[in-house]
């Protein structure tokens, strides 16, 4: 019996600098990605330029550079911060001998690891066909050969025409099955709002807490990891409120800053759940250095969505770990902002009232006292409302109810 030590793959990162964003903010992030795809970061490279290089992404001294210290550290593979073309990643390989990929094949990989459900799955291999297709020109003469044997000859088509062909026919099959799964979805979101079913989503950067959250205040047992994305689907669970109105919490899918096109529109339905919702908990990480910027982040994406007319509370978990916060740095005028600790359970009381406020007053719970003759009421309270105590008394039977706004005025001249 021999014992085979398995070692992570060593992994450098690449930046190039060219004003656009904090590139040490972003290779951070980077390297929280490699390590959640189970690569070990050796040694990190950056350089300032103007712009990219066409053939290389960098310039032609560093490239050697990196060269070399791949060489003496003995490194699997190269991993930039931007995206490559097939051209440029053949031109890096070719110099330093060592596979290379960018930071949307690594999500990709990620998303590809993660997905569980057959919708997740349909997802990430659309997102990854979308990503491959343009790519395919640059990636060598192995595919601009005609292709040989019987009943190729002619004019025929070239390898890479049959590879674009293959790739097309399979990006429309999945858009078409991701349809089917939109229409399904979009029927129960109407079906919801027709029960009169009230929506929360909880919706943030990646791990941020959001399914430990889930979990803490549903037991709905949904994978919750110190990693980046742990959640590619959404998950529904009921939790009662307060005034004794029912909520559905939906869990969504993490952001991240630059987070790939294919992907945004590839999960675009799940992303879609925020939008129909009647209030969004937007979850931010309290003890994260860049939640401010985070936080940035999500608010773009609802925007997009077009969620500016509904109710927002701001969320700052993970407080346990971080002595004082600024509420006011991390929300508008008129969002109210909840500190918790999803994973000690602290504050969860103040954000059950928070969505309570926040959402919209469809019902009222009261304590009444209804004569016998008006005991008919009761059955019109169930209907849309709640009874959750009633006793026969002398006078009548008092009940303690969750009445809906339209039988409202028949209620309320019976009201303790």
């Amino acid at each position: 019996m021999f014992e085979t030590e398995i070692k992570p793959p060593k992994i450098m990162l690449v930046a190039v600098d060219v004003g656009e964003y904090n590139v040490e903010d972003s290779l951070d992030e980077l390297e929280e990605l490699t390590n959640t795809a189970g690569g070990e970061v050796v040694v990190r490279i950056t350089q300032k330029r103007p712009t990219f290089d066409s053939a290389t992404c960098i310039g032609s001294g560093r490239l050697e550079e990196m060269s070399q210290i791949c060489e003496n550290e003995e490194i699997d593979q190269i991993i930039f911060d931007h995206e490559l073309t097939a051209t440029q990643i053949r031109n890096i390989e070719d110099v330093t001998k060592v596979h290379t990929i960018d930071r949307t094949m690594l999500i990709l990989d990620i998303f590809a690891g993660r997905a569980t459900t057959r919708e997740g799955r349909l997802q990430v291999e659309l997102a990854q066909n979308k990503y491959r297709l343009p790519r395919l020109a640059g990636m060598g003469i192995k595919l601009s050969r005609l292709g040989g044997g019987i009943g190729t000859r002619g004019p025929g088509e070239t390898k890479l025409e049959t590879d674009k062909r293959h790739i097309r026919t399979r990006i429309s099959a999945l858009s078409e099955e991701l349809k089917e799964i939109e229409k399904r979805r979009e029927f129960q979101r109407a079906r919801r709002k027709k029960d009169g079913v009230l929506v929360c989503a909880i919706v943030g950067y990646t791990n941020v807490g959001k399914s430990t959250l889930l979990n803490t205040m549903t037991h709905a047992g949904v994978l919750a990891e110190n990693k980046l994305f742990a959640t590619l689907e959404t998950t529904s669970r009921a939790i009662e409120l307060p005034d004794g109105r029912s909520v559905m919490l939906v869990d969504t899918v993490g952001l991240i800053r630059r987070l790939p096109h294919h992907l945004v529109e590839a999960f675009k339905s799940t992303l879609e759940e925020a939008a129909n919702a009647d209030v969004i908990l937007h979850i931010c990480d309290a003890s994260n250095d860049n939640c401010q910027e985070q936080a940035k982040v999500t608010l773009e994406l609802l925007k997009e969505l077009g969620c500016e007319d509904i109710p927002v509370v701001t969320v700052l978990n993970k407080c346990d770990l971080v002595p004082y916060i600024d509420e006011m740095d991390f929300s508008g005028d008129d969002s109210s902002v909840v500190k918790i600790s999803a994973k000690k359970g602290e504050g969860l009381e103040r954000l059950l009232e928070a969505i309570t406020e926040a959402l919209p007053k469809s019902a009222v719970r009261m304590r009444i006292l209804l004569p016998f003759d008006k005991a008919g009421i009761l059955s019109k309270i169930r209907i849309d409302g709640k009874v959750f105590t009633e006793e026969y008394t002398a006078d009548g039977i008092e009940c303690d109810v969750l009445v809906d706004i339209k039988i409202l005025s028949q209620v309320e001249g019976f009201r303790i």
